[in-house]
Protein backbone atom coordinates (compact mmCIF):
# COMPACT_ATOMS: atom_id res chain seq x y z
CA UNK A 1 0.00 0.00 0.00
CA UNK A 2 1.54 3.39 -0.65
CA UNK A 3 1.17 6.63 1.29
CA UNK A 4 1.03 10.21 0.63
CA UNK A 5 2.80 11.97 3.60
CA UNK A 6 2.35 15.79 3.35
CA UNK A 7 4.14 18.71 5.38
CA UNK A 8 7.45 17.09 5.60
CA UNK A 9 10.48 19.26 6.98
CA UNK A 10 12.06 20.43 3.56
CA UNK A 11 15.41 19.20 5.57
CA UNK A 12 14.35 15.23 4.77
CA UNK A 13 15.21 12.99 2.53
CA UNK A 14 14.31 9.85 1.24
CA UNK A 15 16.43 7.61 4.20
CA UNK A 16 15.13 9.88 6.57
CA UNK A 17 11.59 9.07 5.37
CA UNK A 18 12.15 5.88 5.48
CA UNK A 19 13.31 5.84 9.24
CA UNK A 20 9.42 7.06 10.14
CA UNK A 21 7.90 4.98 9.07
CA UNK A 22 10.10 1.86 9.62
CA UNK A 23 9.04 1.09 13.61
CA UNK A 24 5.28 0.56 11.37
CA UNK A 25 6.74 -2.22 9.12
CA UNK A 26 8.53 -3.10 6.49
CA UNK A 27 9.17 -0.16 3.77
CA UNK A 28 9.37 -1.03 0.29
CA UNK A 29 10.18 2.63 -0.98
CA UNK A 30 10.38 6.00 0.56
CA UNK A 31 11.02 9.05 -1.78
CA UNK A 32 10.79 12.65 -1.32
CA UNK A 33 9.70 14.91 -4.01
CA UNK A 34 12.61 17.26 -5.09
CA UNK A 35 12.31 20.31 -7.21
CA UNK A 36 13.61 20.29 -10.53
CA UNK A 37 15.20 22.91 -11.04
CA UNK A 38 16.39 23.66 -7.05
CA UNK A 39 16.73 19.71 -6.22
CA UNK A 40 15.35 20.89 -2.90
CA UNK A 41 12.40 18.99 -1.15
CA UNK A 42 8.91 20.19 -2.03
CA UNK A 43 8.06 19.04 1.64
CA UNK A 44 6.08 16.08 0.87
CA UNK A 45 6.84 11.99 -0.58
CA UNK A 46 5.44 8.98 -0.46
CA UNK A 47 6.13 5.62 1.55
CA UNK A 48 5.03 2.03 0.18
CA UNK A 49 4.47 -0.46 2.39
CA UNK A 50 4.70 -4.23 2.04
CA UNK A 51 1.07 -4.98 3.84
CA UNK A 52 -1.58 -3.21 3.75
CA UNK A 53 -1.89 -3.52 7.91
CA UNK A 54 1.64 -1.93 8.26
CA UNK A 55 0.56 0.73 6.03
CA UNK A 56 -2.85 1.57 8.10
CA UNK A 57 -0.64 0.87 11.56
CA UNK A 58 1.65 3.68 10.25
CA UNK A 59 -1.21 6.09 8.59
CA UNK A 60 -2.95 5.55 12.44
CA UNK A 61 -0.30 7.01 14.07
CA UNK A 62 1.77 9.17 11.38
CA UNK A 63 -1.08 11.38 10.89
CA UNK A 64 -0.88 14.26 12.64
CA UNK A 65 2.56 13.56 14.35
CA UNK A 66 4.89 16.68 14.81
CA UNK A 67 8.32 15.81 13.40
CA UNK A 68 10.54 18.90 13.64
CA UNK A 69 7.93 21.20 14.46
CA UNK A 70 5.14 20.33 11.89
CA UNK A 71 2.62 18.09 11.68
CA UNK A 72 2.47 15.63 9.19
CA UNK A 73 -0.90 14.83 6.81
CA UNK A 74 -0.17 10.55 5.87
CA UNK A 75 -3.07 9.16 4.24
CA UNK A 76 -3.17 6.67 1.16
CA UNK A 77 -1.77 7.87 -1.68
CA UNK A 78 -4.69 8.39 -5.07
CA UNK A 79 -3.66 7.32 -8.40
CA UNK A 80 -3.07 10.68 -10.86
CA UNK A 81 -5.82 9.83 -13.15
CA UNK A 82 -3.50 12.09 -15.58
CA UNK A 83 -0.57 10.33 -15.00
CA UNK A 84 -1.89 6.57 -15.17
CA UNK A 85 -3.03 7.47 -18.78
CA UNK A 86 1.23 8.29 -19.71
Amino acid sequence: MKLYVGNLPFSHNDSALQDLFTPYGDVVSARVITDRQSGRSRGFGFVEMSGSGEANSAMEAMNGATVEGRALLVNEAREDPARARR
